[in-house]
């Protein structure tokens, strides 16, 4: 799903030459740094560093994977995930399976004046409240965020930062394929987003990662209209990479209102089912 060779090609085209000293003129014909430039600024021979991108030089030392780092400028998102690839042939994980804790399926029901959703690692809602179901019109339970974004909703869907999303989501699937190089059925949602959407394949070669964990959120619901929300990410602490996902408004804000009135819709009325907890 993701390698040391494609992660290093493209964070090596993002660096500006002029940024570590090198200049630059109208015969440079790459984006970014060449591979020897690379080699030279880290300390490693032109020959191991070819030879990292051509994926055949395995386990480099932490040593080498701080000078990249460094010489990439790398952020600290993307420093980890350059250290998990290093070491996905020393250490593969098992993929993880996972059920909400009954303890904190109770927590999301404590959360009434705002959609609440709890999403595996694999962007799966697992778990959702009432107003989760009426903003999104279905029920929590059995359906993918990203699948959702990439192939059922688009452009003209309920997103109203749709393009920003996507930015968001590929980011995050990106780490999350660094994280669970040998989860099958990670792998195969990653597959049909590319066969499907011509846009999650663009911006899958950028090899981009980041991590969500809050920011705001726009959303055009069909009887609601606009409504501006804030999204908190909190990562559950049992390292299975699931978050509790909350959308709150500011108080006193039209979006504050539109949430009152999105909760006073019938669960008829939105298109929504009952469900409670899908197996992840």
């Amino acid at each position: 799903m993701d390698d040391l060779a494609g992660f290093l090609r493209t964070r090596r085209s993002r660096v500006d030459p002029s940024a570590v000293g090198i200049s630059a003129d109208s015969r440079r014909r790459v984006d970014g740094l060449r591979r020897e430039e690379v080699a030279h600024l880290s300390g490693v021979s032109v020959d191991y560093y070819v030879r990292l991108e051509q994926g055949r030089a395995t386990q480099p030392s932490e040593q080498v994977l701080d000078a990249l780092a460094r010489v990439l400028d790398l952020d600290e998102i993307e420093r980890g995930h350059l250290y998990r690839l290093a070491r996905q042939r020393r250490h593969r994980a098992k993929p993880p399976g996972w059920r909400p804790r009954a303890e904190l399926l109770r927590v999301l029901d404590l959360v009434t004046g705002a959609p609440a959703m709890i999403i595996n690692h694999r962007m799966d809602v697992v778990a959702g409240n009432r107003l989760a179901g009426l903003l999104y019109g279905r029920g929590m339970p059995g359906f993918n965020t990203a699948r959702h974004l990439f192939l059922e909703e688009a452009e003209r869907g309920i997103y109203a930062d749709w393009e920003q999303c996507t930015l968001d989501v590929v980011a995050h699937l990106r780490l999350t394929a660094g994280k669970h190089p040998d989860d099958p059925r990670l792998a195969a949602l990653i597959g049909e987003l590319a066969i499907g959407s011509e846009r999650f394949r663009r911006l899958w070669a950028r090899a981009d990662v980041r991590a969500r964990t809050h920011g705001r959120k726009a959303y055009r619901h069909p009887l609601i209209g606009l409504l501006e929300l804030h999204q908190e990410n909190f990562a559950l602490p049992d390292g299975s990479g699931a978050e509790l996902l909350v959308l709150s408004a500011a108080p006193g804000s039209p979006a504050e209102d539109g949430l009152r009135l999105l909760g006073a819709l019938s669960d008829g009325a939105s298109g929504t089912s009952a469900g409670r907890v899908l197996n992840a």
